[in-house]
């Protein structure tokens, strides 16, 4: 159970992670960057289990792993939106965040307590459910593991 923080269409990885920021590489550190000059408050306020939910095409914009690295350093495990920018989507499972696709984000209020199902594949917010799509189980061991690196790790590939 987390809170929601609601964006909108169109979230670039510079309003997720300023590209100032881009020299630092502790995900913690760039959590304390997390949406600045975006969304101030996200920084100071969101803690860990809260879940990212927006609309379309969510970290479009220029390919950084550190934009899902500063969100996994916030404590986010999950962003849930109606699309997502290829190289994002990549990135989060690469780094350990679940992108999850739900076309039911515009119902979903910011600041509400929200949970997520993975094998009944809904997300509840507020006492009411929405179906998120499947997710391909070679992607839950990969976010599971803790990202790509961490997983091919475990399979023995150095």
């Amino acid at each position: 159970m987390g809170r929601s923080w609601k964006f909108g269409d169109d979230i670039d990885t510079d309003a997720i992670i300023p590209g100032r920021f881009l020299t630092i590489y502790d995900p913690k550190e760039l959590a304390s960057h997390a949406f600045e000059g975006t969304r101030d408050e996200f920084s100071k306020e969101a803690k860990s289990g809260d879940v990212i939910i927006a609309g379309r095409n969510f970290g479009c914009g220029s390919s950084r792993e550190h934009a899902p690295l500063a969100l996994k350093g916030a404590g986010i495990g999950f962003v849930v939106a109606k699309s997502f920018a290829r190289i994002f989507y990549r990135n989060a499972i690469n780094t350990g965040v679940l992108p999850i696709v739900c076309e039911h984000t515009d119902k979903i209020p910011d600041g509400s307590e929200v949970s997520v199902n993975l094998p009944e594949a809904f997300i509840e917010a507020d006492k009411k459910r929405y179906p998120l799509e499947p997710i391909p189980e070679f992607m839950m061991k990969i976010v599971e593991a803790g990202g790509l690196v961490e997983y091919a790790k475990m399979r023995g590939n150095k």
